[in-house]
Protein backbone atom coordinates (compact mmCIF):
# COMPACT_ATOMS: atom_id res chain seq x y z
CA UNK A 1 0.00 0.00 0.00
CA UNK A 2 1.08 3.50 -0.83
CA UNK A 3 -0.55 6.98 -0.62
CA UNK A 4 -1.16 7.05 -4.17
CA UNK A 5 -2.85 3.32 -3.52
CA UNK A 6 -5.12 5.78 -1.06
CA UNK A 7 -5.88 8.38 -3.50
CA UNK A 8 -7.28 6.29 -6.29
CA UNK A 9 -9.45 4.57 -3.61
CA UNK A 10 -10.74 8.03 -2.63
CA UNK A 11 -11.21 8.97 -5.81
CA UNK A 12 -13.80 6.13 -6.52
CA UNK A 13 -15.51 6.77 -3.35
CA UNK A 14 -15.76 10.59 -4.94
CA UNK A 15 -16.81 9.47 -8.11
CA UNK A 16 -18.98 6.66 -7.63
CA UNK A 17 -17.47 4.77 -10.50
CA UNK A 18 -14.21 3.37 -11.80
CA UNK A 19 -14.24 4.78 -15.30
CA UNK A 20 -14.63 8.37 -13.76
CA UNK A 21 -11.72 7.94 -10.97
CA UNK A 22 -9.47 6.84 -13.32
CA UNK A 23 -9.87 10.01 -15.64
CA UNK A 24 -10.14 12.15 -12.57
CA UNK A 25 -6.40 10.31 -11.46
CA UNK A 26 -4.91 10.37 -14.76
CA UNK A 27 -5.06 7.06 -14.95
CA UNK A 28 -6.46 3.28 -16.92
CA UNK A 29 -9.09 1.88 -15.36
CA UNK A 30 -7.11 -1.25 -15.31
CA UNK A 31 -4.74 -0.16 -13.12
CA UNK A 32 -7.71 1.72 -10.40
CA UNK A 33 -8.99 -1.76 -10.26
CA UNK A 34 -5.88 -3.58 -9.94
CA UNK A 35 -5.21 -1.06 -6.57
CA UNK A 36 -8.54 -1.55 -5.24
CA UNK A 37 -8.19 -5.10 -5.46
CA UNK A 38 -4.85 -5.22 -3.63
CA UNK A 39 -6.58 -3.10 -1.21
CA UNK A 40 -9.02 -5.24 -0.26
CA UNK A 41 -6.94 -8.46 -0.18
CA UNK A 42 -4.23 -6.25 2.11
CA UNK A 43 -7.26 -5.07 4.33
CA UNK A 44 -9.27 -8.69 4.08
CA UNK A 45 -12.21 -6.77 3.51
CA UNK A 46 -14.53 -5.67 0.77
CA UNK A 47 -14.51 -2.22 -0.05
CA UNK A 48 -16.93 -1.49 -2.39
CA UNK A 49 -20.15 -3.05 -3.40
CA UNK A 50 -20.29 -3.21 -7.56
CA UNK A 51 -22.95 -2.99 -9.59
CA UNK A 52 -23.81 -2.29 -12.88
CA UNK A 53 -24.81 1.16 -12.82
CA UNK A 54 -22.20 2.41 -9.95
CA UNK A 55 -19.92 1.33 -6.88
CA UNK A 56 -20.81 2.06 -3.11
CA UNK A 57 -18.97 2.21 -0.43
CA UNK A 58 -19.32 -1.05 2.42
CA UNK A 59 -19.22 -0.23 5.99
CA UNK A 60 -15.60 -1.02 5.83
CA UNK A 61 -14.73 0.99 2.78
CA UNK A 62 -16.36 3.96 4.91
CA UNK A 63 -13.74 3.73 7.70
CA UNK A 64 -10.98 3.33 5.55
CA UNK A 65 -12.53 6.20 3.88
CA UNK A 66 -12.00 8.15 7.36
CA UNK A 67 -8.32 6.84 7.85
CA UNK A 68 -7.65 7.99 4.34
CA UNK A 69 -8.26 11.64 4.61
CA UNK A 70 -6.89 11.89 8.07
CA UNK A 71 -3.75 10.76 6.35
CA UNK A 72 -3.61 13.46 3.76
CA UNK A 73 -4.85 15.74 6.67
CA UNK A 74 -1.61 14.59 8.95
CA UNK A 75 1.07 14.92 5.84
CA UNK A 76 -0.29 18.17 4.71
CA UNK A 77 0.01 19.27 8.17
CA UNK A 78 3.45 17.68 8.96
CA UNK A 79 4.31 19.66 5.25
CA UNK A 80 3.45 22.82 6.74
CA UNK A 81 4.94 21.84 10.10
CA UNK A 82 8.52 21.65 8.68
CA UNK A 83 8.40 24.30 6.38
CA UNK A 84 8.69 22.38 2.90
CA UNK A 85 5.01 23.99 1.97
CA UNK A 86 4.79 27.33 3.59
CA UNK A 87 1.39 27.92 2.51
CA UNK A 88 -1.89 26.42 2.61
CA UNK A 89 -2.34 24.40 -0.38
CA UNK A 90 -5.22 22.24 -1.78
CA UNK A 91 -8.56 22.10 -2.70
CA UNK A 92 -11.66 22.52 -0.91
CA UNK A 93 -15.15 21.41 -2.24
CA UNK A 94 -17.98 23.67 -0.50
CA UNK A 95 -21.68 23.32 -0.95
CA UNK A 96 -23.93 25.87 -1.58
CA UNK A 97 -28.23 26.14 -2.29
CA UNK A 98 -28.45 27.79 -5.20
CA UNK A 99 -29.87 30.79 -3.61
CA UNK A 100 -27.33 31.30 -0.87
CA UNK A 101 -24.30 30.58 -3.90
CA UNK A 102 -25.49 33.58 -6.18
CA UNK A 103 -25.32 35.54 -2.95
CA UNK A 104 -22.25 34.92 -0.91
CA UNK A 105 -20.47 32.49 -3.10
CA UNK A 106 -18.22 35.91 -5.20
CA UNK A 107 -17.97 37.44 -2.41
CA UNK A 108 -16.26 34.22 -0.61
CA UNK A 109 -13.96 33.38 -3.70
CA UNK A 110 -12.77 36.64 -3.76
CA UNK A 111 -11.65 36.09 0.60
CA UNK A 112 -10.32 33.48 0.12
CA UNK A 113 -8.12 34.12 -2.95
CA UNK A 114 -6.70 37.08 -1.29
CA UNK A 115 -5.93 35.36 2.44
CA UNK A 116 -4.88 31.78 0.75
CA UNK A 117 -4.27 32.34 -3.00
CA UNK A 118 -2.89 28.63 -3.22
CA UNK A 119 -6.69 26.93 -1.96
CA UNK A 120 -8.22 26.19 -4.98
CA UNK A 121 -12.32 26.04 -4.32
CA UNK A 122 -14.88 24.33 -6.06
CA UNK A 123 -18.31 25.07 -5.67
CA UNK A 124 -21.77 22.67 -6.14
CA UNK A 125 -25.46 23.58 -5.46
CA UNK A 126 -27.89 21.40 -4.74
CA UNK A 127 -30.71 20.72 -1.98
CA UNK A 128 -30.49 20.98 1.73
CA UNK A 129 -30.90 16.96 2.66
CA UNK A 130 -28.52 16.34 -0.48
CA UNK A 131 -25.29 18.81 0.81
CA UNK A 132 -25.86 17.01 4.27
CA UNK A 133 -25.54 13.82 3.05
CA UNK A 134 -22.55 14.67 0.93
CA UNK A 135 -20.80 16.26 3.64
CA UNK A 136 -21.73 13.19 6.09
CA UNK A 137 -20.29 10.90 3.34
CA UNK A 138 -17.00 12.94 2.44
CA UNK A 139 -18.11 14.40 -0.85
CA UNK A 140 -18.33 17.91 0.54
CA UNK A 141 -15.46 19.41 2.41
CA UNK A 142 -18.29 21.64 3.83
CA UNK A 143 -21.60 23.28 2.83
CA UNK A 144 -24.20 26.21 4.11
CA UNK A 145 -27.33 25.03 4.82
CA UNK A 146 -30.55 26.16 6.89
CA UNK A 147 -30.97 25.02 10.13
CA UNK A 148 -32.03 22.92 11.96
CA UNK A 149 -28.87 20.15 11.83
CA UNK A 150 -29.68 16.98 13.85
CA UNK A 151 -26.54 15.04 12.28
CA UNK A 152 -24.31 14.02 15.51
CA UNK A 153 -21.44 13.67 12.90
CA UNK A 154 -21.69 17.18 12.13
CA UNK A 155 -20.44 20.24 13.69
CA UNK A 156 -21.97 24.30 12.51
CA UNK A 157 -20.71 27.06 12.65
CA UNK A 158 -23.33 29.84 12.71
CA UNK A 159 -23.02 32.52 9.60
CA UNK A 160 -26.22 34.59 9.45
CA UNK A 161 -30.24 35.11 10.20
CA UNK A 162 -32.03 34.85 6.79
CA UNK A 163 -35.93 36.16 6.34
CA UNK A 164 -38.10 34.44 3.98
CA UNK A 165 -40.67 36.24 1.93
CA UNK A 166 -43.82 35.50 0.14
CA UNK A 167 -43.31 36.86 -3.48
CA UNK A 168 -46.39 37.22 -5.80
CA UNK A 169 -47.42 38.98 -8.85
CA UNK A 170 -47.93 42.67 -8.98
CA UNK A 171 -51.57 42.69 -9.53
CA UNK A 172 -52.11 41.36 -5.56
CA UNK A 173 -52.56 43.79 -2.74
CA UNK A 174 -52.31 41.97 -0.02
CA UNK A 175 -51.90 37.90 1.19
CA UNK A 176 -55.84 37.47 1.48
CA UNK A 177 -56.20 38.39 -1.76
CA UNK A 178 -53.47 35.78 -2.95
CA UNK A 179 -54.82 32.96 -0.51
CA UNK A 180 -58.73 33.35 -1.87
CA UNK A 181 -58.34 32.40 -5.05
CA UNK A 182 -59.97 29.24 -5.80
CA UNK A 183 -56.93 27.25 -6.00
CA UNK A 184 -53.54 29.59 -5.35
CA UNK A 185 -50.96 28.32 -7.47
CA UNK A 186 -47.39 27.53 -5.90
CA UNK A 187 -44.35 28.01 -7.78
CA UNK A 188 -41.55 25.65 -6.72
CA UNK A 189 -38.69 23.94 -6.63
CA UNK A 190 -38.42 19.88 -6.78
CA UNK A 191 -38.88 17.97 -3.87
CA UNK A 192 -35.71 18.41 -1.40
CA UNK A 193 -35.97 22.13 -1.41
CA UNK A 194 -35.96 24.23 1.83
CA UNK A 195 -38.13 27.01 0.85
CA UNK A 196 -40.37 24.48 -0.93
CA UNK A 197 -40.73 22.89 2.50
CA UNK A 198 -41.45 26.20 4.21
CA UNK A 199 -44.19 27.37 1.69
CA UNK A 200 -46.12 23.50 2.38
CA UNK A 201 -46.18 24.31 6.01
CA UNK A 202 -47.22 27.65 5.37
CA UNK A 203 -50.02 26.45 3.66
CA UNK A 204 -51.32 23.89 5.83
CA UNK A 205 -50.84 26.58 9.18
CA UNK A 206 -53.59 28.61 6.72
CA UNK A 207 -55.76 25.76 6.33
CA UNK A 208 -54.98 25.42 2.38
CA UNK A 209 -54.50 22.01 0.72
CA UNK A 210 -56.36 22.55 -2.85
CA UNK A 211 -53.55 24.54 -4.50
CA UNK A 212 -51.41 23.92 -7.62
CA UNK A 213 -47.44 23.23 -7.99
CA UNK A 214 -45.56 24.21 -10.49
CA UNK A 215 -41.98 22.73 -10.40
CA UNK A 216 -39.41 25.05 -11.65
CA UNK A 217 -35.69 23.83 -11.35
CA UNK A 218 -34.20 27.65 -11.69
CA UNK A 219 -34.34 30.82 -9.47
CA UNK A 220 -35.03 32.41 -13.18
CA UNK A 221 -37.34 30.38 -13.52
CA UNK A 222 -39.18 31.05 -10.07
CA UNK A 223 -39.30 34.40 -10.72
CA UNK A 224 -39.96 34.97 -14.68
CA UNK A 225 -43.40 32.57 -13.64
CA UNK A 226 -44.22 34.51 -10.67
CA UNK A 227 -43.72 37.91 -12.88
CA UNK A 228 -46.37 36.50 -15.83
CA UNK A 229 -49.07 36.28 -12.98
CA UNK A 230 -48.77 32.48 -12.67
CA UNK A 231 -48.45 32.03 -9.02
CA UNK A 232 -46.35 32.77 -6.17
CA UNK A 233 -43.48 30.99 -3.93
CA UNK A 234 -41.63 31.55 -0.75
CA UNK A 235 -37.89 32.88 -0.90
CA UNK A 236 -35.08 34.92 0.63
CA UNK A 237 -35.66 38.54 0.92
CA UNK A 238 -31.85 39.18 0.49
CA UNK A 239 -32.09 37.53 -3.09
CA UNK A 240 -35.34 39.57 -4.23
CA UNK A 241 -33.59 42.97 -3.17
CA UNK A 242 -30.13 42.12 -4.62
CA UNK A 243 -31.58 40.82 -7.81
CA UNK A 244 -34.93 41.42 -8.39
CA UNK A 245 -35.83 44.54 -6.83
CA UNK A 246 -36.84 46.13 -10.51
CA UNK A 247 -38.84 42.80 -11.85
CA UNK A 248 -43.20 43.27 -11.22
CA UNK A 249 -43.36 41.50 -8.42
CA UNK A 250 -44.58 42.15 -4.84
CA UNK A 251 -42.81 40.61 -1.54
CA UNK A 252 -45.20 40.30 1.75
CA UNK A 253 -43.85 39.03 5.36
CA UNK A 254 -44.24 36.34 7.05
CA UNK A 255 -44.77 34.94 10.57
CA UNK A 256 -41.24 34.83 12.49
CA UNK A 257 -41.66 30.92 13.04
CA UNK A 258 -42.30 30.48 9.20
CA UNK A 259 -40.02 33.81 7.64
CA UNK A 260 -36.83 33.40 10.08
CA UNK A 261 -34.23 31.27 9.16
CA UNK A 262 -30.99 30.59 10.48
CA UNK A 263 -27.63 29.55 7.63
CA UNK A 264 -24.84 27.52 9.37
CA UNK A 265 -21.47 26.38 8.08
CA UNK A 266 -21.68 22.52 8.50
CA UNK A 267 -18.75 20.08 8.63
CA UNK A 268 -17.26 16.84 9.60
CA UNK A 269 -16.04 17.16 13.01
CA UNK A 270 -13.40 14.32 12.53
CA UNK A 271 -11.98 16.23 9.45
CA UNK A 272 -10.87 19.26 11.57
CA UNK A 273 -7.27 17.88 10.91
CA UNK A 274 -7.47 19.52 7.52
CA UNK A 275 -5.38 22.36 7.01
CA UNK A 276 -7.47 23.47 4.28
CA UNK A 277 -10.77 23.13 5.85
CA UNK A 278 -9.74 24.76 9.31
CA UNK A 279 -8.37 28.01 7.01
CA UNK A 280 -11.81 28.27 5.40
CA UNK A 281 -13.28 27.78 8.94
CA UNK A 282 -11.25 30.93 10.32
CA UNK A 283 -12.61 32.98 7.48
CA UNK A 284 -16.15 33.48 9.72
Amino acid sequence: MNTNDLKLFEAVALHGNFTKAAEAMYTVQSNVTARIKNLEEEFGATLFLRTSRKVELTSAGKKVLLCCKQINNLIENTKFAVGKDDKIKGQLKVGFLETTMALKGPDLINELAEKFPLIDIDFTSAMRDKLIEDVLNFKLDAAFIPMPIFAEELEKVVINEERIVIVAPERFNNVDELLKQPRPRAIVFDQGCFFRTRLEAWLVNKNITNYNKTVMNSMEGVINFIESGIGFSLLPSEIISAFYKDRKIKTFPLPAEIGKIKNVLVYRKDNLSSPVLNAFIGLF
